[in-house]
């Protein structure tokens, strides 16, 4: 961190509300569909659920009737002791994304459970775009930001979702359930309409050691928390097998994949010992294609009953962060496979070319990953991800200097606009939101930065890479104090964490006279193979008095980045760190040996 675009424009499709008779249209079409893998307990529930919207009582769905009427519970259900609605209803959601992505893209109607609620959402899809060879400016997407007053959820040029009533219905019930439609989360980010952009990963049924009841239900609840973990990172394609499939009993995880024609599979064990107050939860990642096992997790957790669901969520977060983070194993282990040139790649590939490039911030890698994107967007232009990472490109020509005609305000102002774009395609878009708060940072605007970034991190609180993005920006504007827990937070949830993870707690350390912890988090920096990393390693070895090993890492950062070895006040500043920051570093580096009339020479 320290370290001829495209325009789509989307024209608003005339289409009038779909009435009660085209939802149950798309109903039957997808409970007869042989690609809708619900059980028939799942198909009941949605029949039910649409139903009780065209009624008219969305409002009045509620888990206790849904067990009543549904799947025949008596009047003494308990859904904290039975949470048979919410892990199907979940289950549901994940049936009918897997179903839109496939065998449904081209329905005229499509019906999600928002998360968060019982009542289903009818969108009608979309109909009309358009794409020119421009990219997004900022009067196309508006000017507000994600989360501001007043601000649109969904911008006039996206389709707006509709709840469907049997008309006539009362003005005041036809708002509230415009307001289900418009103000809940977005269906997961699987149902969108980008081909198969994304890894196809299934979380099967964790296996429970013996046929306690409470281990089947703890051990099915674990699957049902590590799948809604992973979609928070989004561009993962999932699909939950049913726990109730016979078919996956005992069934070899890679007969499965390639059963439902999956890239990854996740699957473990989990043991409870209710006498002793011990759980122990073992998860593993299978490539199906290659079978190997990827990686594996091992968890032992003491529990009380009242803390055991806090347990296995905190559990599922873990293997989810593990697995779906940005740096993670799924996408470490996606991005080794890349090879060939941009117009060969697809545009998920694109992706994670742009992350591979955002480890070590090559203008080499740059520029391959810029034109990737580029094309990527113009195959897909309502792939939010590959608009969020093109973003970051742009953002990036501004603040490493490298825009064709040197003005970096006009990279910055493209990047604002891309990320806008990427939102208005997703508005919970993770990457959108964290290139937004990056670029406004580099603009300028600390405060809505950090605003911003705060957002994106309420989204998915377990993501290392918002975490670090929050704790960078707060401590390189003077706030360590809140800033490097973040930090620290984001390094103990990574696989793999990337160099600038570590900067500003290095920062932070020569600041408290720590040196030689300074020179330790320093080294782990230099994984990033940065300029700016090997400056925090000469700063530490002069500090503590090794001047060869200082003069040999001025050198190195001398022979990555010359212009950080001619003016590093410069270098630092173009990250928008204070003044106290800037000026201790730089006194650090005269102590380690360096001086303006070394310039860019060999310091040794």
């Amino acid at each position: 961190m320290l370290t001829n675009g495209l325009t789509e424009r989307v024209k608003t499709p005339a289409y009038a509300y779909p009435g009660e008779a085209g939802v149950r249209e798309e109903l039957q079409r997808v409970l007869a569909s042989t690609a809708f893998k619900a059980t028939p307990r799942r198909k009941k529930l949605l029949q039910y659920l649409v139903e009780e919207l065209l009624s008219g009582r969305a409002r009045e769905l509620k888990g206790y009737t849904i067990a009543t009427l549904v799947f025949g519970r008596d009047e003494n259900f308990d859904p904290q002791t039975d949470p048979v609605v919410r892990l199907e209803a979940r289950r549901l959601r994940h049936d009918l994304d897997s179903y839109y992505v496939s065998a449904g893209r081209g329905n005229p109607l499509r019906i999600s459970i928002p998360k968060g609620q019982y009542a289903p959402a009818i969108e009608a899809a979309e109909t009309s775009t358009a794409v020119s060879s421009a990219v997004p400016t900022e009067s196309d997407e508006g000017s507000r930001e994600p989360g501001a007053r007043n601000d649109s959820i969904l911008p006039t040029s996206k389709v707006l979702r509709h709840a469907v009533l049997a008309a006539p219905i009362a003005v005041m019930l036809i708002l509230a359930v415009v307001a289900y439609a418009v103000l809940l989360p977005k269906p997961s980010s699987s149902m969108r309409d980008v081909g198969a952009n994304g890894t196809a990963l299934a979380v099967l049924p964790f296996d429970a050691d013996g046929d306690y009841p409470a281990k089947v239900l703890l051990a099915n609840g674990m699957a049902d928390e590590i799948m809604s973990g992973i979609n928070r990172f989004g561009v993962f394609r999932l699909y939950m097998p049913s726990a109730g499939d016979k078919s996956l009993s005992g069934s070899d995880p890679i007969e499965i994949g390639n059963r439902l024609n999956l890239d990854y599979v996740v699957n473990g064990m989990v043991d409870a010992d209710a006498a002793a107050g011990t759980l122990n939860v073992n998860a593993r990642l299978i490539d199906v294609q290659s079978q190997r096992i990827l990686w594996i997790g091992s968890y032992d957790r003491n529990y009380t009953v009242d803390s055991l669901r806090a347990v296995q969520r905190e559990i599922a977060a873990a293997v989810a962060t593990a697995l779906g983070q940005p740096y993670g194993v799924l996408r470490t282990d996606e991005s080794t496979r890349m090879a060939g040139p941009a117009s060969d790649m697809s545009s998920y590939q694109c992706v994670l070319r742009a992350y591979a490039y955002r480890r070590s911030f090559k203008r080499v890698e740059h520029e391959s990953a810029l034109s990737c994107l580029e094309q990527a967007v113009q195959r897909d232009p309502k792939y939010a991800e590959a608009w969020a990472m093109l973003a970051w490109l742009y953002m990036d020509e501004g603040r490493f200097g490298w825009t064709a005609d040197g003005k970096e305000e006009s990279a910055y102002h493209r990047a604002l606009a891309t990320a806008r774009h990427a939102i208005a395609l997703e508005r919970d878009n993770i990457s959108g939101l964290k290139a937004l708060a990056s670029t406004h940072h580099y603009m300028g605007n600390y405060a809505e930065s950090v605003r911003i970034q705060r957002q994106a991190l309420a989204i998915n609180p377990n993501d290392p890479d918002t975490l670090a993005q929050l704790g960078w920006r707060l401590a390189v504007r003077g706030n360590a104090a809140e800033g490097i827990p973040f930090l620290r937070r984001a390094i103990e949830r990574s696989v793999n964490p990337p160099g600038w993870y570590y900067h500003l707690i290095a920062i932070d350390q020569y600041q408290n006279g720590q040196y030689e912890e300074m020179l330790a988090t320093a080294q782990r920096a230099t994984i990033d193979g940065s300029g700016i990393s090997w400056s925090f390693v000469a700063i530490a070895e002069g500090a503590l008095g090794e001047e060869k090993a200082a003069r040999k890492a001025l050198a190195k950062m001398a022979e990555i980045s010359p212009q950080l070895a001619r003016d590093p006040a410069a270098g630092y500043r173009r990250h928008q760190a204070i003044d106290s920051i800037v000026d201790a570093l730089v006194s650090g580096l005269r102590k380690a040996g360096w001086s303006e009339l070394a310039g860019n020479k060999d310091p040794a």
